[in-house]
């Protein structure tokens, strides 16, 4: 289990996002928070592929900065809907347009993930399925007005107001969270593999 394999590590979340820091508390971990205030630009490459890429920016930019024996882990995560990519809207105007984007629409929630230690850089990604009811202008208002869809991927939130709206999540609700906790456990036991034997 991820808290046995962490018990005697230092671990760095290079996140500033409660979401992943609620998620890594329900672990049992207690990492330290170091967020890599860095910009994250959308391009034309796959969304998986940038939210990587992101990941592991952060992640590097942070280990340099900590322990050098410390497990530092970073993640990022975008939205997709027919092709488009949505990170964080800038303003409730853009919060707006991706929620009507959303709407009565099928997307998916990619999730990178940045994980170094010992020397060793390991990135994946987890990509989740998530299906919203047709919105009306109303709820969409409403919702912009509660200011849950501001630091979102997406401008919505699967824990919170943003959860009436999604009438089906297939694969990893906790990617849409922002944090896919079994490919993170995947991960680890990956780059653990050596000192587990």
């Amino acid at each position: 289990m991820i808290h046995k394999l962490l018990a005697n590590t230092k671990v760095i979340l290079a996140s500033a996002s409660p979401r992943r820091r609620e998620l890594f508390t329900l672990l049992g971990l207690s990492p330290q928070i170091t967020p890599a205030d860095l910009p994250e630009p959308l391009t034309a490459e796959a969304p998986e592929i940038q939210a990587m890429h992101h990941a592991k920016n952060k992640a590097l930019h942070i280990r340099g900065i900590v322990a050098a024996d410390a497990l530092i882990v970073a993640a990022d995560t975008l939205v997709a809907v027919n092709e488009q990519i949505l990170g964080k809207p800038d303003d409730e105007p853009q919060a707006k347009a991706f929620l009507q984007l959303l709407s009565g629409q099928k997307h998916n929630v990619y999730t990178g993930i940045c994980i170094i230690y010992n020397g060793a850089v390991l990135c994946d990604y987890e990509c989740t399925a998530v299906s919203f009811a047709q919105l009306s202008h109303f709820e969409i208002d409403a919702y912009i007005a509660t200011k849950e869809p501001m630091d979102k991927a997406g401008a919505y939130g699967i824990q919170g107001f943003g959860a009436q709206f999604i009438t089906r999540v297939e694969g990893c609700y906790f990617n849409v969270m922002g944090f896919p906790i079994r490919k993170f456990y995947e991960m680890l036991k990956e780059l653990l593999a050596k000192e587990m034997l």
